[in-house]
């Protein structure tokens, strides 16, 4: 068993690693960020749908399932939308530095969302945050519009990933996720139908939007299928060997990966100020702390 949980905490890591990743081929992929979140989340329901079809897993959902998973979808539709917008406008480093408030934000809806007391500590580490987020914006001035739609990116995770935590518990992943993408996909869709019609020629399904070039396919086909399709189901499946406080604290090694991949891969387009590195590196030890407070209270409980 002990061999079988390294080797799962190893893929894992590894996960992660492609989740960092994902923020390079948004930099890579040449076309916007609302085409390049409709291909991404298209393809990626067309990898899910043929792994669903060889596992021989019933589609079949009720009425009610299907509405949330409808607002499911168009809310990580919404964060992709957000998140590679502030790669586009800024750079991956400010993005994922960002990104990892997401915990943070989870920590304040989760009261409002499972009608709970705030916790002191909580409220502790959302000052530390702040002061993170404050040295972030008074030192990188020049990137408040990235950081902004970063921001709201981490938001509109954190309300994903509390709506995910009431139903992945009764449902197959592999289904919720199909749902959740197809809904995504399909309200992206209706909003580019209209802006075909009633917006400029240059919005919409135009010609353009059709002619992605070689490398783009290349990236998107990567981006679509081991970054999202691949990632999900395998994050689903070391969940059954390592405890979900092991996989939160790995999980936050994603900007940290990403960050590092792309100063290697950009060099000087994501060296940033060292002021930078101090606000993001308090946002990431908040983070950890927090998890650490959580899983500690946890075992008092038990």
């Amino acid at each position: 068993m002990p061999n079988v949980k390294f080797k799962n905490y190893l893929h894992l890591h590894f996960i992660v690693f492609v989740w960092g990743f994902t923020a390079i081929l948004g930099e890579l992929i040449s076309i916007d960020a609302l085409p390049l979140v409709w291909y991404r989340m298209l393809l990626a329901s067309v990898f899910i749908y043929g792994f669903i079809c060889f596992k021989k897993i019933s589609l079949s959902i009720s009425r009610r399932l299907f509405f949330t998973l409808l607002l499911a979808g168009i809310i990580i539709a919404l964060h992709w939308i957000t998140f590679f917008a502030a790669i586009k406008v800024s750079n991956i480093s400010i993005t994922l530095a960002m990104l990892s408030t997401g915990a943070f934000f989870t920590s304040i809806l989760e009261p409002i969302f499972y009608k709970r007391k705030m916790i002191w500590y909580e409220v502790f580490f959302g000052i530390l945050v702040i002061i993170g987020l404050y040295i972030i914006f008074k030192v990188e001035g020049n990137y408040i519009e990235g950081i902004i739609y970063a921001l709201c990116s981490a938001f509109l995770s954190a309300v994903f990933s509390l709506i995910n935590g009431k139903i992945a518990q009764q449902y197959r992943p592999s289904m919720i996720s199909f749902y959740e993408l197809l809904s995504g996909v399909g309200v992206v869709t209706i909003y580019l139908l209209i802006m075909t019609v009633f917006g400029k020629e240059t919005d919409g399904f135009t010609f353009s939007f059709f002619q992605l070039s070689t490398s783009d396919w290349l990236y998107m086909l990567l981006l679509a299928s081991v970054c999202t399709a691949y990632a999900f189901i395998g994050s689903v499946q070391v969940m059954k060997y390592l405890s979900p406080y092991t996989v939160m604290l790995t999980i936050n090694m994603e900007p940290v990966y990403g960050i590092i991949l792309a100063f290697l891969i950009f060099g000087e387009a994501e060296k940033m100020n060292p002021q930078f590195y101090y606000g993001a590196a308090i946002i990431l030890c908040t983070v950890i702390m927090n998890g650490i407070f959580k899983n500690a209270k946890k075992r008092k409980r038990a």
